[in-house]
């Protein structure tokens, strides 16, 4: 009974809609039979297109209904070189347009003559200009009750401003200039209504380098000041805030964006200079970042945040040019598992990390492929990717299930395009909302299943585009014919059976996206900063100093909002990798000069200098002979010490080394890693080797036996003076004052010195005292060179 009952509720619906369609249609053959009775088409073409353009301005409410009073205001400019005479601004209510397609075609002639439809709403309804003289811009405006405007059913209808007047050189009414735009019609509620899913994305280019201040802080330093620029008000990024507020959407945040504004907001900021220099940020802008991050706080309460990985990673660029570069998904991953935590830690909500989304929603298998590798099992794309087979009439949900578990989210390609370009002018703004209306109703209009759109803008609107937006979400959302919906619901809704599932292929990827994507070569590059991030990172007390602010400028280099910007980009690469050269260039080896040794064996040191913050270890000082046979380190070819070197400070080691022939030997020394990588630049010197000769030895050698012969001989005679003395002394026959002829113990024979028992020092066998015994120093020989330890 249900099914029969939903069965007869849907086909009553249909009726009533079939009849709606066909009394428009009829109501309008009377109005199409007396334009083909107007005396407009051979003067139009008479005229050329554009003689006077008409400029429409404001269009309010941009969707009436009934008891409503229209108001259509603008300018209209004689863009001839004649006057134009008893001109007249009247309006003209067209045809209902059936299809999307018929209202995508209707725009695209927004200003051809040919194409007027209907005729002028009659009496007072216009306003007249007595001379439109060449160049002026005249303002108009007209009020008309819609009820004078004799619509139909509801549906979009075409609505024409048109000017008419005459020339000097042609004496009659015709029309002049012509805009178009629409009308979108639906006073009653509608039988269903569309489920509308609008993504407001905040996002930004690229505004933090890797580079931090030097000291504890580690204050950040940004590529200039054009963030505080955006975040002022009236900026683009703070009208998407203040517009967004009080919208129904989802938000769609890029990590980076939040994360370069808190750097600003904590103060202490600094902004890249010329050459190396750096200059501090403004407090002001300080002031601007906290108020715009407390803005935003405010607008996301209680609304869904959908996080996209750290930095807005290019997928389309990685899949196609990135895959086979080593390490290059990896990035993606850490993008995405750092993007909730940081959205968590500057917001306080918990965002949904699901969605990827590719450059306008264009995909292939291949981009698929990447955008899932993450973790993210929704893709965002677009209809004019994934594109319907011909024989739906009408506009599918959006969710897809594409295989694999994944979901294709695919907006629609009219709504989310509705808004780019110029739309600094006010009539490019008004057309641009009209239009997005128009096909929003049209879509509803296609059947009575309720269906889930999603619209996917331009990743980063300007200030005027994100007015337009906001102005005809307000519209949308104050209507009969649409809901709003999260993005997370609208991707769990039940697909479309009739939808199409297909990825298209590599090769219809548009060529124009294709030409913006990053090279394989910047992901060689990337791939390179990477490694020598590991390498540097390992020797660190504290890597997080480091490893942080290099891994999101790693990640920044693969934003999407390089695309367009390839020089920027090449630049910004270029950047990072120098700056991290730079770091690890703090920790080096001091150059030597050339080292002399003397002898068999001796030290020979070597300097390590730290001139980072941090204290640095793991690291290995290997010394390498290159003439091991003449120059041995620590008895082998060469040989390799533990460093470690508190921040600011110098160690010097000292090695071993033992000579086995003389000359000159070249010496490397090289820091590794304790994994055996090599780090850094080796130094190279020269030891020149001077042997002792075996000659040299024997010299010195019977110098020395000499000596301790004269010590031992000194030692004996002493001794035996001693003992005669000590007899002579015993006998007491004489003392040492007596003097006889003969004696020989006189004083006069001791003067003579002729006697047995003369002092020894008089004995002219006896070698006369030898020089002090004083080792020789061990300095260089040759007075030149670098000293070394002994």
């Amino acid at each position: 009974m249900a099914e029969a009952a939903d069965f007869q509720g849907t086909s009553a619906s249909l009726a009533r809609r079939w009849l709606r369609r066909t009394g428009a249609l009829l109501a309008g053959a009377p109005l199409l039979a007396a334009l083909l009775q107007l005396p407009l088409a051979a003067p139009a073409q008479a005229v050329s297109s554009g003689t006077v353009s008409v400029s429409l301005d404001s269009f309010s409410p941009s969707v009436p209904t009934d008891g409503d009073t229209l108001t259509v205001s603008g300018t209209v400019t004689n863009n001839g070189k004649r006057a134009v005479t008893s001109a007249h601004v009247g309006l003209r209510v067209g045809p209902l347009l059936n299809t999307r397609a018929a209202i995508s075609a209707t725009a695209r002639h927004s200003t051809d003559l040919q194409y007027a439809a209907g005729s002028e709403v009659g009496g007072k309804y216009e306003q007249k200009f007595a001379t439109l003289s060449p160049g002026v811009a005249e303002h108009f405006s007209i009020s008309v009750p819609v009820d004078k405007l004799d619509l139909g059913n509801d549906g979009v209808y075409e609505f024409d401003v048109t000017l008419s007047g005459q020339t000097s050189a042609e004496h009659w009414q015709q029309l002049l200039g012509v805009r178009r735009t629409f009308l979108p019609w639906q006073p009653s509620e509608a039988d269903t209504r569309t489920k509308t899913t609008f993504l407001w994305p905040l996002l930004s280019t690229v505004h933090m380098t890797a580079k931090t201040g030097a000291g504890e802080l580690q204050t950040p330093v940004f590529l200039n000041d054009d963030l505080a620029k955006e975040l002022a008000p009236g900026g683009r990024l703070a009208e998407m805030v203040d517009l967004g507020k009080s919208l129904d959407i989802t938000w769609v945040i890029d990590p980076d964006l939040l994360a370069s504004v808190d750097a600003m907001a904590a103060g202490n900021y600094r902004i890249q200079g010329e050459g190396s220099g750096t200059t501090a940020g403004s407090r002001a802008h300080q002031a601007i970042a906290k108020q715009w991050l407390a803005n935003l706080q405010a607008a996301v309460t209680g609304k869904e945040v959908v996080a996209l990985p750290f930095a807005d990673p290019d997928l389309a660029s990685l899949a196609h040019n990135g895959t086979n570069v080593t390490g290059s998904l990896s990035h993606l991953k850490d993008a995405t598992d750092v993007a909730a935590t940081t959205v968590k830690t500057v917001l306080h909500v918990t965002p949904s990390t699901d969605f990827a989304w590719p450059v306008d929603g264009a995909v292939d298998p291949s981009i698929m492929k990447v955008a899932t590798s993450a973790g993210a099992d929704r893709v965002i794309a677009r209809s004019d990717s994934l594109r319907e087979s011909s024989r739906l009439p009408y506009t599918p949900s959006a969710a897809r299930p594409v295989g694999a578990g994944t979901t294709a989210v695919v907006s629609d390609a009219e709504l989310s395009t509705a808004f780019e370009g110029d739309l600094t002018r006010a009539n490019s703004t008004t057309l641009a909302i009209q239009q997005f209306l128009a096909q929003s109703l049209e879509l509803n209009a296609q059947t009575d299943k309720q269906r889930s759109i999603v619209v996917a803008p331009q990743r980063m609107p300007t200030a005027s585009q994100a007015q337009a937006m906001a102005a005809a979400l307000r519209a949308l959302q104050g209507n009969t014919w649409s809901q709003p919906q999260d993005l997370t619901a609208a991707a769990k809704d039940k697909p479309d059976p009739n939808a199409t599932t297909r990825i298209p292929s590599r090769s219809v990827y548009p060529s124009s996206l294709g030409r913006q994507e990053l090279p394989k070569a910047g992901f060689e590059q990337i791939a390179r900063t990477q490694d020598k991030l590991g390498n540097f990172q390992v020797i660190l007390s504290d890597p997080s100093r480091v490893v942080t602010p290099f891994g999101r400028a790693i990640n920044r280099e693969m934003s999407t909002s390089w695309r367009g910007r390839s020089d920027k980009a090449d630049g910004y690469r270029d950047g990072v990798e120098a700056w991290l050269d730079d770091l690890a260039d703090q920790v080096k080896l001091i150059d030597k000069s050339e080292t002399k040794l003397s002898g068999r064996s001796a030290t020979i040191p070597v300097t390590v200098q730290n001139n980072l913050v941090q204290p640095v270890g793991h690291l290995v000082l290997r010394l390498t002979s290159t003439m091991p046979t003449r120059l041995k380190i620590g008895g082998k070819a060469y040989y390799g010490q533990p460093v470690e070197v508190a921040g600011g400070h110098s160690q010097s080691v000292k090695f071993t080394t033992s000579a086995n022939a003389n000359g000159r030997v070249t010496v490397i020394a090289q820091l590794y890693t304790e994994d055996g990588q090599m780090y850094g630049s080796p130094v190279s010197f020269d030891v020149k080797v001077t042997e002792v000769t075996p000659t040299v030895m024997l010299v010195i050698g019977g110098g020395v036996l000499l000596l301790v012969l004269a010590g031992f001989r000194m030692y004996t005679q002493r001794k035996r003076a001693a003992a005669r003395q000590a007899e002579e002394g015993g006998a007491g026959t004489m003392t040492e004052d007596t003097e006889e002829p003969g004696n020989p113990g006189s004083s006069a024979d001791r003067l003579t010195g002729k006697s047995g028992s003369a002092s020894e020092a008089d004995d002219p066998e006896q070698p006369s005292d030898p020089a002090p015994d004083t080792a020789p120093e061990s300095a260089d020989p040759s007075e030149s060179g670098e000293r070394v330890d002994r």
